[in-house]
């Protein structure tokens, strides 16, 4: 079922499980569910609950009142409950009576009023909100939005944050994460940033592929464009961008039919050049070579390739060496659109740097303090001994 969640959807499981510990609770409820809706902050269920004025905080208040706080926060994995089990079960089931091939926020919310008799329920009640016009707000909200045609370059949609309700459903705003301080410093990538930003200024050929290893930091680098953007820290061409990470599972996800996949890339290639201000990130970009494709059908490169070569579309690729020439060397069209920008595995020096960068958003995290030599360990040991992984990544891991 997850493989259906949006990003924001499977943010808000996150978020549920986070809630449920900070309250040290050993299992995620219906009211965990409920906390980590409002907490996500940005999906359409978060949007509904703020219009009838419920925050975090009461909810928060009101399932300690219910429940009360445990007595040790759990460690390892937290099982749901059997009703966050049919909740979500549930919210399969208002996505597809409402036609969606995809599970959002909006559906999760659904499922909770639906199932109508767990703690969220009961705090919903609580807080003076009827059940029925929850549901009726977020189908408002829904019916709101679907059949609108994307706004034009520079303006919003009232109501929604980013203007893109197609590239919200598949995808993540990393700029609009990158304001709200939720992304992780970057350290030690100024070099690859740079050559990704001298691209993306060039009037064609404007497409970067970052190529590295797996988890040398390809996506930090990204990150660190979406921190540098939000800092004024790029070219003025640059300066009104949004950075959006595309999400290629949630697109394919649950497209049975042949054209469904075709369908809603379609629908989010076209808002991207309706608003014109839109860089795309697609992660494991090799996938997009026979992504969707039955026989007789089109694969999303043929899709992606005429709008590239129009400069109608702006994208930033990452790939391992090996996918890039197994994949995308193969197909020279493909591979005259984007540009190469190498992300070398940093050496224990650079790893070390880079640590003690993250320390702090560690250290709040998991609520312990980490010492330096911890750090020098960290990366000196995974270096010696872990060989079939890479540079930060192994390092922060251990």
């Amino acid at each position: 079922m997850f493989e259906r969640f949006t990003d924001r959807a499977r943010r808000v499981v996150v978020l549920a499980q986070e809630e449920a510990k900070l309250l040290k609770h050993n299992y995620i409820g219906t009211e965990h569910i409920l906390l980590g809706l409002i907490h996500e902050g940005e999906g359409l269920a978060a949007k509904a609950l703020e219009g009838m004025d419920i925050s975090l905080e009461q909810v928060r208040d009101q399932v300690q009142e219910i429940i009360g706080q445990g007595q040790q926060a759990p460690s390892g994995h937290i099982p749901f409950t059997p009703r966050a089990k049919k909740v979500l079960e549930l919210s399969l089931r208002e996505a597809l009576q409402l036609g969606h091939s995809y599970i959002g926020t909006e559906h999760i919310l659904l499922g909770l009023i639906r199932e109508g008799e767990g703690v969220a329920a009961q705090v919903l009640v609580k807080l003076g909100a009827d059940l029925g016009r929850v549901r009726q707000e977020v189908i408002k909200l829904l019916s709101g939005y679907q059949g609108k045609e994307p706004v034009s370059a520079g303006g919003r949609e009232e109501g929604t944050p980013s203007g893109s309700l197609v590239l919200d459903q598949f995808g993540t705003n990393l700029t609009a994460e990158a304001r709200e301080a939720k992304l992780d410093p970057v350290i030690g990538r100024h070099e690859q940033m740079q050559r990704v930003m001298q691209i993306l200024s060039h009037r064609t050929k404007n497409n970067p592929v970052l190529i590295g290893e797996p988890g040398v930091g390809k996506t930090a680098v990204v990150e660190g464009l979406a921190q540098a953007i939000v800092n004024g820290e790029v070219p003025e061409i640059l300066t009104d961008k949004q950075l959006y990470t595309l999400d290629l599972g949630s697109l394919v996800a649950g497209s049975r039919y042949r054209g469904d996949f075709e369908e809603r890339l379609k629908k989010v290639l076209k808002e991207i050049r309706t608003r014109g201000d839109i860089i795309l990130f697609i992660d494991e970009i090799h996938t997009l070579v026979g992504a969707g494709a039955a026989e007789g059908a089109i694969d999303a490169a043929s899709i992606l390739k005429p709008m590239l070569a129009r400069g109608e579309l702006q994208t930033i690729g990452a790939t391992t060496l090996d996918e890039y020439r197994k994949n995308i060397e193969k197909d020279a069209a493909l591979e005259r659109r984007f540009q190469p920008v190498m992300v070398d595995e940093p050496t224990v020096e650079d790893t070390i740097s880079i640590l003690r960068g993250l320390k702090e958003r560690y250290e709040v995290f998991h609520g312990v303090k980490i010492q330096d030599q911890a750090l020098i360990a960290a990366a000196t040991l995974s270096n010696r001994y872990i060989s079939d992984r890479f540079l930060p990544d192994k390092a922060i891991d251990l």
